[in-house]
């Protein structure tokens, strides 16, 4: 029976290391699909154009003040765009640190429009949402763009960003109009991997080498992307009017996979624009990181389950280092730990540095079967609840929506 056991342990694991593998080859083919459809983009951004730039209201709900906050406000005041745009900020109160910052950034650009409201009204558990929703009634703009805090950009970014609401209407031959354009994003940790760093540089290789990978390889699968994500939202007032604004958002955790989700059911295409933008990833320590990771997870799993259980699949390095264990090194599972190992290594090059432009991802390479282990650990612990930790309170996760634990229990 022990022997039948271990038998049936390395046959799964066998079976599951050639399934990760397959996950890795067409993530590689997803990328390079990405990549000929971002320079033909390019192309078109660069080709003389008598179209007008439209206006843009850049929308971004603040409260406290995060790692790089200031540089990435920055960053979208240094902008190449030949279009009208303004920065709109709120905050829940006038008090919050944020607000200096806000005013700080005013006294540096005093020739662009940079406003701060104070939006003092919870409409809802989601308190960034609750925020926007009383920013945008103050927005000039018909293409209203949400990003977080902590999101840098380049001086073209906002080029891009309209790029993609007109060129993609354009070549495409879908006849649905563009209703939201998002972004790929990579991590910028901070902290070194020997200095208390090392869950940070974790989250930041997930970031660029399998979750990016997991977006490309879906737009590919499923004909374009059906949901958005935060680094990027930029929709049209047209769009977002026939999904019941943004009001409808206030109860749920994933607001940016629920914004384009909703877009897209109401008949409009989500694009990726050329753009890659970065984030901050702090040094937080490992409570911080596994909260973070797992309120991620149990988000994914809420809001995609098939394709949460189908991350089963995505584990190949893990699953191959796991057969070495259960065959006892034998040769075949040595040869498809090499093979997943180099796939493994194909798909953080090709989509973290090309696509990604993360200059973290090849010095931090040699993190990657560590991290993958922690990583399928974590999608394990995924299953294990709905209670999600987010800025140090405990909420529970029902079908999209936030719930306080202690309501949830009563």
């Amino acid at each position: 029976m022990p022997h039948a056991l271990a038998l049936a342990v390395e046959i799964a694991t066998t079976a599951l290391a050639l399934a990760g593998m397959g996950f890795f080859v067409a993530s590689l083919i997803a990328a390079r699909v990405f990549l000929r459809a971002r320079r033909r983009m390019l192309v078109a951004i660069a080709q003389p154009s008598t179209a007008t730039a439209p206006g843009i209201s850049i929308l971004k709900s603040l409260k406290g003040v995060d790692s790089g906050m200031f540089d990435a406000f920055r960053s979208h005041c240094r902008q190449t765009y030949s279009g009208a745009f303004e920065l709109l900020f709120g905050v829940a109160s006038l008090q919050d640190p944020a607000a200096a910052e806000v005013e700080k950034l005013q006294r540096e650009f005093p020739d662009l429009s940079i406003r701060l409201f104070e939006c003092p009204l919870r409409l809802g558990t989601n308190g960034k949402v609750s925020t926007l929703v009383q920013l945008a009634p103050h927005a000039r703009y018909d293409i209203l763009l949400i990003n977080d805090s902590d999101i840098a950009v380049s001086p073209r970014y906002l080029e891009r960003v309209a790029a993609a609401f007109a060129t993609a209407a354009v070549s495409s031959g879908k006849p649905a109009p563009v209703g939201l354009v998002t972004a790929l994003y990579r991590g910028r940790a901070h902290g070194s991997v020997f200095r208390g760093g090392m869950a940070a540089q974790f989250e930041s290789l997930g970031i660029s080498t399998d979750f990016m990978a997991g977006v490309l390889l879906s737009r590919m699968l499923e004909g374009g992307l059906h949901y958005g994500l935060g680094s990027t939202l930029a929709v049209r007032r047209e769009a977002l009017e026939a999904i019941g604004g943004l009001e409808q958002l206030v109860d749920q955790l994933a607001d940016d996979y629920e914004l384009g989700a909703r877009v897209a059911r109401a008949g409009y295409r989500v694009e990726l624009c050329a753009e890659a933008v970065e984030t901050s990833v702090p040094a937080y320590g490992w409570r911080g990181f596994f909260d973070h990771q797992l309120r991620w997870l149990r988000t994914v799993r809420d809001a995609r389950p098939a394709g949460y259980a189908g991350l089963l699949f995505t584990h190949g390095l893990a699953w191959a280092v796991l057969n070495v264990i259960a065959s006892g090194l034998s040769p075949v599972s040595l040869w498809l730990l090499a093979l997943s190992f180099f796939l493994r290594l194909s798909v953080a090059m090709t989509v973290g540095a090309e696509v990604l432009s993360d200059r973290q991802v090849l010095p931090y390479l040699w993190l990657l079967p560590l991290r993958d282990l922690v990583a399928m650990g974590l999608w394990v612990g995924g299953f294990a609840g709905h209670t999600i930790v987010w800025r140090g309170e405990r909420f529970v996760l029902r079908q999209g929506k936030l719930e306080k634990e202690t309501a949830a229990r009563s």
